[in-house]
């Protein structure tokens, strides 16, 4: 896509670690040159300003979804003004920092710098975090765990970074700006495919699990108000007479690390790819066997469960269930009726805590809620339906996400060889390079941009929240 981009016409040897070659007309400035450091106390009234890993610098109250939390202390908060390089202290290695949109405040770990003259904020974002990404950041910081990294003011010092001329610093932030532009758009339509496709598949399997294959059967009344009627040969009894709670300990930490998502249930944490500190040791961490159901305590909520194929360990924080009777429920089909709307939506009721990201459900609780078991036989053949009705959704949307992730990968590959210098973008228009994406719509709120991460293992809060 990129053919229509050529280097420029002469370069010279960087110097820094994060690039080898740089245009022969660009100058290498320490980052405490570029910036200096705000320090303004924040005014009643001001609303609270975070940085996101996808590069944004807003108010939390423009994120759709985006949790506001009341502040017991704001004691060293500051004011960010519109223009500003806000970097979160503790999120900077991932990419936490941005140049902010808004006027608030924010908490005493970030960094807020105001640009000084000849410099392009935008520009020096987008290379910042490129040596993010790159790991070069964080190899400049001093702390042991990944999770707990902090940023800080004497940092600035050791970022050198080349910069271009002032107009050049604009043409390229420019650029990169259309081209995220247009490739929000295409990951949009995309997600919103993905969004039907995945409703249509659990549309699907509620049916099935819930009233079985035959449309004449004769229905009865499941006794649970929020499931409706049940096939009328169906059993119905609390969760609490088909499992019961496990706690057995890994006394090695050896054994497989199993990851729990609401999206792909209880797999491999080997077969995934995120971004999650690993401890040091796993050594009592729970166990869990095949058959066994595991549920993500905090995020239950999510539907974060799922019933293992193999034997490993998870987090101690999870509940672990084994089956009192192998022959009640095919593994296959209790996986796919806990993950139902119904039962989601019941798991919500029950769970306790005072704010959603908080919620709990507590092994005392799930026991108590009803569960339908058709015979086993039945149960069988319902998963063979199943399977066989939801493959080509599956591929749909594996083939879609696909998509999603090679647009990414290129967005930022392109974006990395711009603002390091390898291409010159003056006087190509982003569009050029991607005719075929410019045709799915607007650009859309803020909350539709990109970046949605698994609700994985270990019920970590977001990225974003970690200066709380």
């Amino acid at each position: 896509m990129n053919g229509t981009l050529k280097p420029y016409p002469a370069y010279k040897d960087s110097g820094v670690p994060w690039v080898s070659r740089v245009p022969e007309h660009w100058h290498l400035l320490r980052l405490d040159r570029l910036f200096s450091l705000r320090r303004e106390d924040p005014q009643p009234g001001d609303d609270r300003v975070t940085a996101y890993i996808d590069g944004r610098v807003t108010l939390r109250r423009n994120v759709k979804g985006q949790k506001i939390k009341g502040v017991i202390k704001e004691a060293g908060w500051q004011r960010v003004h519109p223009g500003d390089f806000a970097i979160s202290g503790m999120n900077a290695h991932l990419g936490g920092m941005g140049v902010s949109d808004s006027l608030g405040k924010c908490s005493p770990i970030y960094l807020v710098l105001v640009p000084k003259p000849g410099t392009q904020p935008h520009y020096v974002s987008h290379v910042v975090r490129h040596m993010a990404r790159s790991g070069y950041i964080w190899s400049l910081m001093t702390t042991i765990r990944f999770n707990s990294a902090d940023f800080k003011r004497d940092d600035l010092k050791k970022l050198s970074i080349w910069i271009p001329p002032y107009e050049e610093q604009g043409t390229i932030a420019q650029f990169v700006s259309a081209l995220q532009s247009i490739t929000n758009r295409y990951i949009r339509a995309q997600r919103r495919l993905i969004e039907l496709l995945t409703e249509q598949k659990q549309a699907l399997i509620q049916r099935a699990v819930t009233r079985g294959l035959d449309p004449h059967v004769k229905l009865k009344p499941s006794g649970i108000e929020w499931l409706g009627e049940i096939p009328e040969h169906w059993d119905e009894r609390p969760a609490k007479y088909f499992f019961r709670e496990i706690d057995e300990r890994s006394h090695s930490g050896e054994e497989e690390l199993l990851s729990v998502s609401h999206i792909t249930g209880v797999t491999p944490r080997s077969q995934k790819n995120v971004t999650m500190f690993k401890a040091e040791s796993y050594v009592g961490y729970k166990l869990c066997r095949a058959d066994d159901l595991v549920i993500n305590t905090m995020w239950a909520w999510m539907a974060a469960l799922g019933v293992a194929k193999q034997t490993g360990i998870v987090s101690s924080s999870y509940a672990v269930y084994r089956p009192t009777n192998s022959d009640a429920f095919v593994s296959e089909y209790v996986d796919h009726l806990l993950r139902t709307k119904p039962y989601v939506s019941e798991y919500i009721c029950r769970s306790t805590g005072i704010r959603s990201s908080r919620l709990r459900l507590y092994p005392e609780q799930f026991l108590k809620i009803p569960l339908i078991c058709p015979p086993h036989d039945e149960q069988k053949k319902i998963v063979k339906f199943v399977e066989g009705e939801t493959l080509q959704l599956d591929q749909t949307i594996t083939r879609t996400q696909c998509q999603i992730d090679l647009i990414r990968e290129y967005r930022t590959r392109l974006i990395a060889d711009v603002v390091t210098g390898k291409l010159d973008v003056r006087g190509v228009a982003p569009e050029a390079l991607l005719p075929d994406l410019d045709e799915t719509g607007d650009l859309g709120d803020l909350d539709d941009l990109e970046e949605d991460a698994e609700l994985d293992d270990l019920g970590a809060e977001e990225l974003d929240d970690a200066d709380d």
